[in-house]
């Protein structure tokens, strides 16, 4: 675990891992578009696995190519919540999912949040991203096409929706793990920063 404070990272916006973040940003109203008015559930479907599939490409061109930039790492993370949080309501709101489902998965995004809160607080700019988050948001991601199949194309239901539900609870059990990691993430910095702080004498 490593300090977060005074990131040496460059600001850099025009990169090509921040244009794929930009493009699965783009991608959100795509599939809202497709699922709510057009009604075309396997082109909503591909948008949707392909803004989720592709979440690790941006970072890993970003260290292969040495573009790291603090623009990203504060885009991207924005574009995960936005692109979880939007997909689940759309799914809720259709009945795609189940309002349980959505209370479990939006009270981690609260507790992250006040998390985060209380990580800028402290005077620290964000987490060290953790494994475990992005392998579960790669998961949780993975589990909308496939509900999305098993709720509107019966072909696809007897396979889809036992496939999609397990991919959601794991993805959602692991969501849950790495918000854990990262509030202890969190306690740790705040505690290391007032152990460094000087005692008057």
């Amino acid at each position: 675990m490593s300090e977060v404070r005074d990131s040496v990272v460059p600001w850099r916006v025009w990169t090509w891992p921040n244009l794929i973040t930009l493009v699965r940003l783009c991608g959100i109203p795509v599939f809202c578009h497709l699922l709510l008015v057009a009604e075309d559930y396997v082109a909503a479907v591909v948008v949707l696995a392909v803004g989720g599939g592709t979440d690790w490409v941006d970072g890993f061109l970003a260290r292969r190519l040495g573009q790291e930039s603090r623009f990203g790492q504060l885009l991207d993370p924005a574009v995960d919540r936005l692109y979880i949080l939007v997909t689940v309501a759309v799914m809720t709101l259709t009945g795609l999912l189940p309002w349980q489902f959505t209370a479990v998965l939006v009270a981690r995004e609260l507790v992250m949040a006040a998390t985060l809160l209380f990580l800028r607080y402290q005077g620290f700019d964000s987490f060290q991203v953790h494994y475990t988050g992005k392998t579960a948001t790669f998961i949780v991601f993975m589990s909308f096409p496939v509900l999305v199949l098993a709720g509107l194309y019966e072909p696809a239901v007897d396979w889809a929706r036992p496939l999609g539900w397990a991919l959601a609870w794991w993805g959602i059990v692991l969501y849950w793990l790495s918000a854990a990691i990262y509030v202890g993430q969190a306690v740790w910095l705040a505690r290391r920063s007032r152990d460094d702080v000087p005692v008057a004498s």
